[in-house]
């Protein structure tokens, strides 16, 4: 799906082509192998994975701003884990739950407070400073 945007916005390279017209199911290191070439050819440089992980909780953020994901489908990863370098980063990480079984001990007031402070930790993490350039 990025492949086939990237290629709307104007970028042409053969292995972003290539890595548009795959399937969802195809098989991971081919896609990130034509991934890697794809970025070489539009010569973009692909970040250190520290950088891309921040890139990446920022992307998330705006997702659950937008509306795109629900707060619980945050818990699906280990995102509480980390440690954010910005003050915006550390707020919102701090209100991600290890897993969604914690979710099932908060009464539904603790609940919609929870979402709201994390909606608000995610806002203002997407409305800040980017990290890098592609945030």
């Amino acid at each position: 799906m990025i492949a086939a945007e990237a290629l709307a916005a104007g970028l042409d390279a053969p292995a972003l082509c290539e890595l548009a017209g795959r399937p969802r199911n195809a098989v991971t290191h081919e896609i990130r192998d034509a991934f890697e070439q794809a970025l070489a050819e539009c010569g973009i440089e692909l970040p250190d994975p520290e950088t891309a992980r921040r890139h990446a909780l920022r992307r998330l953020a705006a997702r659950l701003g937008d509306g795109e994901i629900t707060a619980a489908a945050l818990a699906t990863d280990d995102w509480w884990e980390m440690e954010g370098e910005t003050a915006e980063e550390r707020s919102f990480v701090r209100l991600i739950p290890q897993c969604t079984c914690c979710l099932g001990y908060m009464s539904e007031h603790d609940r919609r407070v929870w979402e709201a402070e994390l909606r608000a930790a995610a806002r203002a993490l997407a409305a800040s400073m980017p990290v890098g350039s592609g945030c």
